[in-house]
């Protein structure tokens, strides 16, 4: 007998995509707008289409058919280390698991790829509380900037060690 499934985790196909379809154009325009109106501009540190098409970022988005469920991508910030980006799901769409898969996609190209961390930025008010409890949910702890990013109030800072 099968084990039973959640009604809640919708069947998706996670896929490299290059950022050309419609749907997840307008998903990271929804991303982009939502992160200025939660954040001051100078503490935004989302990433429009350009910046996602660098060489060293992949960018994964996920599909039920042709219903985008929602993206995340990896920035590699040194051959040990991995950074986090694009994490969004539609808002139609939340609380259904393609935020967990994808986050758990993520962190297994992570280890694939041999880093030894995965750290993140998000942001400090209380829209940003669901994400920070999906990561806590994945072993990611708080900590302090990475990268090129400084201390901002508006920001925190989580990792995960490999």
């Amino acid at each position: 007998m099968d084990a039973p499934t959640s009604s809640k985790i919708p069947p998706m196909k996670i896929e490299i995509d290059d950022l050309s379809r419609p749907a997840i154009q307008a998903l990271l325009n929804e991303h982009l707008q939502s992160m200025y109106e939660l954040s001051p501009p100078e503490s935004v540190h989302a990433l429009d289409l350009e910046k996602l098409r660098q060489p060293e970022i992949t960018f994964w988005s996920a599909w039920d058919g042709s219903l985008l469920l929602g993206c995340g991508a990896l920035k590699e910030l040194n051959p040990k280390h991995g950074e986090l980006k694009s994490m969004r799901t539609p808002n139609g769409l939340r609380r259904r698991g393609a935020g967990r898969a994808i986050l758990a996609h993520v962190i297994e190209v992570a280890k694939s790829r041999s880093y030894e961390c995965l750290s993140l930025e998000t942001g400090t008010i209380d829209a940003f509380k669901p994400a920070q409890r999906l990561y806590e949910s994945f072993g990611f702890v708080y900590c302090g900037p990475f990268g090129d990013y400084a201390e901002d109030p508006n920001s925190v800072f989580m990792t995960l060690r490999m």
